[in-house]
């Protein structure tokens, strides 16, 4: 049985014994009570007033020991609710309003789902407290550390992941105060023949798109001044206009140098045509940095779609030099690349994998006395501290995985492989 197994094995046995068939008369009870808590919600918190009112109530005594959501439904154990004040109850409901406004599911990556599911409700439940929705629950453990206060769930994940062997995972498993259901596991069979639910890529996308929408919504009718933080950084990113980040990669990358058309210089583009096109024309070198972030959950897809991207770019380019490296807390593999060695980019080697430090690259850049006319990050966008030096060099930062955080410099722009010129 593997370590993560295990785990999730110790999460279902928390309040095992109050999983088995449904009294009816305990169920009304507790039905009553959710109702009271979400009319409580819509008049002290009226964002997630309006979320969980769109949450289908369903009873999960079967399977369910505490609550869950696959985000349209609030499943509920009639006997667990029945133990929680009608404001701990207010809590619990905001507790799977943000799991759902998060995404956390579809952000969690190749991280390791139970320590996920910790940083999850940390981060959460700080929210909750903060925006002072209902009352923190007491009545059974909680998971909350004012440590975490401010930080989102892959920051914290990170100071988890750091620090596991001082961790009981069971002591923090045994402070979750509902289920994580995941789209990729196993269903379970119930006493009804339910059981938990299983949702496919199609149904969790149908259902992200859903939950956009109803966001947006309960934000307007709730006003901005009763939407969480990190909710409004979401619906800012929802609503913005997107940039394409390739163009303005281009962009980025043509604006180092003063350019024009020559039959000088026939661009290279042409050749695989038999054709010949005009090329550019250079008064200086192009000189750009690429710092690659192995830190987070960049696959060798996205990988090398950035690296094509950038090759691209430069094939239109007589003179230029790109210093690609990857880098985590350190700097790793640094190359150079010019118009005579820029075929073997795309089979560039990734090294690291531990941490974020952005400090890491502007570090190694003045060791080295380099002053790029552009630097180009590729991240997730979650450092452990700072983003590094505001004033160092005009810097493009294109995060994947995210639309949650925007560099505090520079100019930040969101991956998306989906759209391809």
């Amino acid at each position: 049985m593997t370590a993560a197994s295990t785990t999730q094995n110790k999460e279902n046995e928390k309040f095992a014994d109050l999983i088995g068939p449904t009294d009816p008369a305990v169920d009304r009870a507790s039905r009553e009570k959710l109702i009271g808590a979400r009319v409580g919600l819509l008049l002290n918190s009226p964002f997630f007033g309006n979320m969980a009112t769109r949450l289908q109530l369903t009873n999960a005594d079967d399977w369910c020991s505490t609550a869950a959501t696959d985000g349209r439904n609030f499943y509920y154990n009639s006997r667990f609710v029945e133990m929680l004040k009608g404001k701990e109850l207010e809590f619990l409901f905001g507790h799977e309003v943000l799991h759902c406004c998060y995404d956390h599911f579809g952000r969690r990556g190749d991280r390791h789902p139970m320590l996920w599911n910790i940083a999850d409700d940390y981060a959460v439940n700080s929210d909750l407290i903060k925006s002072k929705v209902g009352t923190r629950i007491t009545t059974v453990p909680c998971l909350y550390d004012p440590k975490f206060d401010g930080m989102c769930s892959e920051e914290i994940y990170d100071h988890l992941y750091e620090n596991a062997e001082k961790i009981d995972m069971n002591k923090l498993i045994e402070q979750m105060i509902d289920e994580h259901i995941d789209g990729d596991g196993e269903e379970s069979e119930g006493e009804n023949g339910k059981g938990k639910p299983k949702l496919s890529k199609e149904e969790r996308d149908k259902i992200r798109e859903e939950l956009k929408e109803a966001m947006l919504g309960a934000a307007e009718q709730a006003g901005a001044g009763n939407t969480p933080a990190g909710v409004k950084r979401l619906i800012k990113a929802f609503t913005e206009p997107k940039m394409n980040w390739r163009e303005l990669l281009r962009q980025h990358i043509e604006s180092t140098i003063k350019t024009d058309f020559s039959w000088m210089r026939p661009s290279r583009r042409g050749w695989h045509m038999d054709s010949v096109m005009p090329g550019m024309t250079n008064g200086e070198t192009t000189d750009v940095v690429v710092a690659i972030d192995t830190s987070g959950s960049i696959s060798e897809t996205m990988l090398r779609d950035f690296l094509s991207e950038i090759k691209g770019i430069m094939e239109e380019f007589e003179q230029f030099r790109i210093h690609l490296f990857t880098f985590d807390t350190d700097v790793y593999n640094p190359v150079t690349y010019t118009s005579e060695t820029l075929d073997n980019i795309e089979d560039y080697e990734v090294n690291g994998f531990g941490g974020t430090d952005f400090t890491a690259i502007f570090n190694y850049l003045k060791n080295e006395t380099m002053e790029p006319q552009r630097l180009v990050v590729f991240t997730d966008g979650y450092p452990w501290g700072s983003w590094g030096d505001p004033d160092y060099c005009d810097t493009l930062w294109i995060i994947h995985g995210t639309r949650e955080v925007e560099a505090p410099f520079g100019i930040t722009v969101y991956y998306d492989d989906a759209v391809k010129n």
